[in-house]
């Protein structure tokens, strides 16, 4: 509270208001940090109340969507929390935008909000907050128009103090405070396994980082990229395409798919893929962006940022995957090839994180989801890879792959846990080791799977470079 006052809140208190609604977590606690940023009691059940108000006479249920529709024609306007998706209508030359719960489309919306806000185009819709009027007479070509609109994140945030506040805290205090954050409860987690958790949110914090991770179900391993941050965009797996995912044709007009508006794009229940025939051109275009950060489309190419996230459930335990196939069993299989899982920065063993019950979850104080999600967001300018040069020397049978799937991830660890780059050489090194098993952990199935990688195998051995020169 004293190094983060007004940007922190109580995890539990969005499960308390959330009840069966599908709301993103980020979502209600920008409510909840309007009127609940306090430890104080009485404060907080006074904040409660007024958020419960917001969602109950300002959040759309799909349900009540003609009431609410009455009311702003009734008022004349209302302010309403919707997730809103944009589109630009050539024939009228204008943006247009759509309701997920509303059920409305066709609404015009100021190109100013467009362009602060270019997530509105990616077609997989923006949270925000907005006042709809209602327009009454005759000869009205649309009724309703968009006097207000709000995407629900921070806009601006102070990066410096966040770096500067991490002083205040040990290791072991940023690591359990970054886990209630996360809106579990560091008490039900070892040390490993909270790095595990962490891990989760490398594609948050670094550029292009390609991630993947493969466990049992319940294990919270889609709740970053779903619920964490407004800057993330989950999809699920079977509904992906390579115009959605990288350009889709308008005319003669190319728009980006979702890699050109989110910070991560996430697939999720990857598994459900399996079996299916999966487009070659999807799967090519695919593997060129995860090693070269760009695609190609008809004459164009394009260049990205957004890191790649692959989550799935294992159908077998991880001995009998070892014992009889390989760790890549349960993605599609046309996924399960050398070229394709040779972009893999980090394996997740997702199966050591137990399955998450009541107790899992965070009833202390974390940072608000939305300013934690645009920290991490500007984090990204940040490049620490060179970093890892002062501390090991890797073995030169490591390909450049190896060695850059190492580097993003021992920077973005850093920047996690060490934002302020004062970390002690132990947990530096403890950082390198787990870099360097996760990447190791692709490169073992790897041998499994594509033969022509035992020819040079790699030995994931080092140099510690702060004791030669001691």
């Amino acid at each position: 509270m004293d190094s983060f006052i007004g940007k922190v809140v109580r995890k539990d208190l969005a499960f308390q208001v959330k009840g069966g609604l599908p709301v993103p977590t980020f979502v209600l606690e920008y409510l909840l940090g309007q009127y609940c940023a306090s430890d104080d009691e009485e404060a907080i059940a006074m904040g409660l109340e007024k958020v419960k108000e917001v969602i109950q006479n300002n959040y759309v249920h799909r349900a009540d969507a003609e009431a609410v529709k009455g009311k702003i024609h009734d008022f004349g306007r209302y302010r309403i929390i919707d997730k809103v998706t944009v589109t630009l209508n050539e024939h009228s030359d204008e943006y247009q935008a759509a309701f997920a719960n509303l059920g409305l489309s066709g609404v015009p919306v100021g190109s100013q909000y467009v362009r602060d806000n270019p997530k509105l185009l990616s077609g997989n819709g923006v949270w925000c907050i907005v006042t709809i009027g209602y327009i009454s007479g005759e000869d009205i070509r649309v009724r309703w128009e968009i006097q207000t609109l709000k995407p629900i994140q921070i806009s601006n945030i102070d990066l410096q103090d966040y770096i500067e506040q991490r002083k205040n805290f040990t290791t072991d205090e940023w690591i359990d405070f970054l886990i209630h954050t996360v809106g579990l409860n560091p008490e039900a987690f070892n040390r490993r396994e909270k790095f595990i958790t962490l891990a989760r949110l490398l594609s948050l914090v670094e550029n292009n980082f390609n991630f993947m991770e493969l466990g049992p179900k319940g294990t919270g391993k889609s709740h970053v990229f779903q619920d964490l941050s407004p800057y993330g965009v989950l999809v699920s797996g079977g509904d992906v395409t390579s115009a959605r995912l990288f350009v889709r044709m308008s005319g003669n007009r190319e728009i980006l798919g979702l890699v050109g508006y989110w910070d991560t794009v996430a697939w999720d229940e990857f598994e459900q893929q399996k079996g299916r025939n999966v487009d070659a051109v999807l799967i090519d275009t695919m593997q060129n962006y995860l090693a070269n950060k760009s695609f190609n489309r008809g004459k164009a190419t394009h260049e990205a940022s957004a890191s790649m996230v692959f989550v799935g459930n294992t159908k077998h335990t991880v001995s009998y995957m070892l014992k009889s196939s390989h760790l890549f069993e349960s993605i599609p299989t046309s996924f399960i090839k050398g070229a394709f899982l040779d972009r893999i920065h980090l394996y997740n063993p997702g199966w050591e994180i137990r399955m998450l019950k009541k107790d899992s979850f965070s009833k202390g104080y974390g940072l608000i989801t939305d300013y934690i999600a645009a920290v991490l967001h500007e984090l990204r300018n940040k490049d620490l890879t060179s970093l890892l040069q002062d501390y090991a020397k890797f073995d030169g049978s490591l390909s450049e792959r190896d060695h850059l799937a190492i580097r993003k991830t021992f920077s973005g660890m850093v920047k996690l846990l060490y934002p302020d780059g004062n970390m002690t050489q132990e947990e530096a090194f403890e950082i390198i080791d787990f870099a360097a098993e996760c990447r190791k952990r692709v490169k073992d199935q790897l041998y499994l799977i594509d033969e022509t990688f035992k020819a040079e195998p790699a030995v994931f051995k080092y140099i510690n470079l702060k004791s030669v020169r001691k």
